[in-house]
């Protein structure tokens, strides 16, 4: 289970702010995935470097390969022997034995028969010996044991390639999922969440496809094009030459259809991206979406979108589908070139018809592979351009490092926080915290407010270490918490957020997820202590009740009181209250303030309020305007000075008589 999202860690005020601020300073383009890479070769080299990881696989691999190709490669010359066997020993059998072949050649140029003639000379053959059929069955023979090599060895390249695909791409993935928890906070704040979600699923996945599918095909067809070259040129020149002549149109082909085609999957990929932004937006404000009626507006949004991805996607599939139908034709043409000029050797006797039979075989294998090539194109292309996305996700800066965090931090320390002359700004140029100082006794509840962007939710991101101060310091229990590991500074802090987070799982593992090693009883202890344990004993499961997507089987206010109850087991020195009853209803908001009550109980607490009402009680009162406090207090003093609490006080409470 992942820790919470930025939207569920910022308020709605301070986000907006961060959001403004990070996208005007730069940052990950959030954007659909392209069908071209920004730097396809460096991305396309780094792609196929995924699987150098597996060496040894690699080189059986390419073994296997290149023994499959040259069984492959050698059967159809060794067939042709088969064919010269049996055609030459049918012409011999109709010659008159005892006679030789140079006889029988002189006897028909006599009789004017002079294409015969050249072409009996160009054949091994005993005049009345007829077909020699042990010699046959011996070619046969081996030729079966070739194809039957080739296809033990094809299988086994292709085994061992998706073996190592398969183990890279899961490498892949623990790659981007560690990347994930290593991100800053500000990344998320610039990448929309449907962006995200593309490139850890939709382009990890495309990635996977191009190197389980196109590098398996390029390498077979690669060393089959060499493999075949060589051969056709050892049996004629002039016939490869004819072969060959078809490159050009190919090329032609690959350059006019390619083109086309690699526009029409960017525009597929674009429109996909666009779509699952809509699609994620509607499903996180599918509530929104009912209560304002949006539904019919949305259906066709996304109809209208959905209909531009059908037709991009349809017209990329298209212009896709058709290079190879039209390499095949390509081919076949070849296929007619060769076989009329081969013909007309084999009559002039310069070639032997089994040669012109191996000859019209490789020329079918040198065409499949080429438009098996060419069809690969706008494939790889896409795949790299996932893959660049994906690299783009793993080369993004990193948190600062923690080399010079010390170990030796009290867990169960008071709990004292101060902040000395803190300096912030999510964009540089921008500050929005020029100089705060605040110290907080153990134990004190300390009540945050102000207007939207007044940076409420900043000043607790930065206890928290979410961000880094750009001057000055922050000091829990007199430590510099830019000195301590940021998982000892968040394990003395629990959080209560405005929107309860639950994970899937029982409700027993979600209280417990505080604090991992917690004990059946604590965790029980912990329900009771926040008023929530009669609620989980009512259920027909009690604590194993496993939680629906969103916790959807239970109401927003026992999903407030577990995450109370979360913290509580967690037993941090330090808590964090963001508005955490505004998502209830009345009554079930005092059962929340009594739990909360509970749970401050000898902790220091920051309680980021918009309603004033919940923040009577506090020991100390900041108000914050544009990133400085500008008052604080209790809630009496603050009323008596009349000064921006009052205003705030006075704005809620105008309607208020009596």
């Amino acid at each position: 289970m992942s820790e919470p999202t930025t939207t569920d860690v910022l308020a709605e005020d301070d986000l907006t702010l961060a959001q403004e601020a990070l996208a005007a300073s730069g940052g990950p383009e959030a954007g659909p995935p392209p069908g071209r890479a920004k730097a396809f070769w460096p991305s396309f080299t780094r792609m196929i470097g995924i699987l150098t990881r597996f060496k040894v696989e690699l080189v059986v691999c390419v073994a296997a390969a290149v023994a499959g190709v040259v069984a492959a490669v050698a059967a159809p010359k060794i067939l042709g022997r088969a064919t010269n066997v049996i055609f030459e020993g049918v012409i011999s059998a109709s010659m008159t034995a005892g006679t030789t072949k140079e006889q029988a050649v002189a006897a028909l140029r006599a009789q004017g028969q002079d294409d015969l003639a050249s072409m009996i000379s160009a054949m091994d053959l005993v005049p009345g010996a007829g077909i020699d059929f042990p010699r046959l069955g011996r070619i046969l023979v081996l030729v079966t044991l070739l194809y039957l090599g080739s296809a033990v060895l094809t299988w086994l390249q292709g085994y061992l390639l998706n073996r190592v695909t398969v183990r890279a791409l899961y490498s892949l993935r623990q790659d981007v999922e560690d990347k994930i928890h290593r991100l800053p906070l500000s990344y998320f704040d610039r990448m929309q969440r449907g962006e995200m979600l593309s490139r850890v699923t939709n382009d990890i996945d495309n990635v996977t496809n191009t190197l389980q599918q196109s590098m398996s095909t390029a390498l077979t067809s690669i060393m089959t094009i060499v493999g075949v070259l060589a051969m056709m040129f050892s049996i004629s020149w002039k016939l490869a030459l004819v072969a060959l002549g078809m490159i050009p149109l190919m090329g032609v082909v690959t350059g006019v259809v390619g083109t086309r085609s690699q526009r029409a999957f960017t525009h597929q990929w674009a429109r996909t991206g666009k779509l699952n932004v809509r699609v994620e937006e509607s499903f996180s404000g599918h509530s929104l979406v009912r209560t304002y009626g949006r539904t019919q507006a949305v259906r066709q949004a996304f109809a209208e979108q959905n209909e531009d991805l059908y037709r991009s996607s349809l017209r990329a599939q298209f212009l896709s589908g058709i290079m190879m139908p039209v390499m095949l034709v390509i081919g076949n043409l070849s296929y007619v070139a060769i076989a009329v000029v081969g013909g007309l050797m084999v009559a002039s006797g310069s070639m032997r018809l089994g040669d012109v039979q191996a000859f019209i075989q490789y020329s079918q294998q040198f065409s499949q592979p080429l438009g098996e090539l060419g069809g690969m194109v706008t494939a790889v292309q896409s795949g790299t351009a996932s893959a660049e996305r994906v690299f783009e996700l793993l080369d993004a800066e990193e948190e600062s490092p923690q080399e010079a965090a010390t170990t030796d931090v009290d867990p169960d320390g008071p709990g004292v926080i101060e902040m000395r002359h803190v300096r912030f700004s999510y964009s540089p140029g921008t500050e929005l915290i020029t100089d705060l100082s605040l110290h907080v006794e153990p134990g004190h509840t300390v009540a945050i407010v102000g207007p939207t962007g007044a940076g409420k939710t900043t000043l607790v991101n930065l206890l928290m270490r979410f961000y880094e101060v750009d001057g000055g310091v922050v000091l829990l229990d007199g430590r510099d918490i830019a000195t301590m590991s940021r998982h000892d500074v968040r394990a003395r802090t629990g959080m209560v957020l405005q929107d309860p987070w639950l994970f899937g799982g029982t409700i027993r593992e979600n209280i417990r997820y505080g604090r991992p090693g917690a004990s059946d009883e604590e965790v029980e202890a912990a329900a009771r202590a926040c008023f929530v344990d009669h609620i989980v004993r009512a259920l027909p499961e009690g604590y194993e009740t496993v939680l629906e997507e969103d916790a959807a089987n239970i109401s927003a206010g026992e999903r407030q009181l577990l995450t109370i109850a979360r913290a509580f087991v967690a037993d941090p020195s330090v808590l964090i209250l963001d508005e955490a009853t505004s998502s209830v209803d009345t009554r079930t908001e005092l059962l929340v303030q009594q739990a909360m009550n509970a749970l401050r109980q000898g902790r220091t607490s920051f309680v980021i309020a918009h309603r004033l009402s919940t923040v009577r009680d506090a020991d100390t009162i900041l108000v914050m305007e544009h990133g400085d406090i500008v008052e604080q207090g209790d809630h009496e003093t603050l009323l008596a000075a009349g000064g921006a609490y009052a205003r705030l006080h006075a704005s809620q409470f105008a309607g208020e008589t009596g």
